[in-house]
């Protein structure tokens, strides 16, 4: 019976090793979309003129924020 519970034990471990690294994954995953989408919005942004974002009512400096924004979906700290 002891021979059972160690074998039970070592798949319990190796589950909770396995879903730790699906998490790290997933979490990885996610932050590399996040920051993709930063990216592209940062750069879309920066390629308008400054009237064209004064008539969007936004300022060449607001443009991290509001790429932050908009791939994170808080206000940045």
């Amino acid at each position: 019976m002891a021979y059972y519970n160690d074998i039970n034990t070592r798949s319990d471990l190796l589950e909770r090793i396995l879903g730790t690294a699906a998490r790290i994954l997933e979490t990885a995953a996610e932050k590399r979309a996040q920051n993709r989408i930063y990216r592209t919005t940062l750069g879309e942004l920066d390629a308008l003129s400054n009237r064209e974002l004064a008539d969007l009512g936004m300022h060449r400096s607001e443009l991290k924020r509001v790429a932050w924004e908009s791939a994170h979906g808080t206000a940045a700290h």
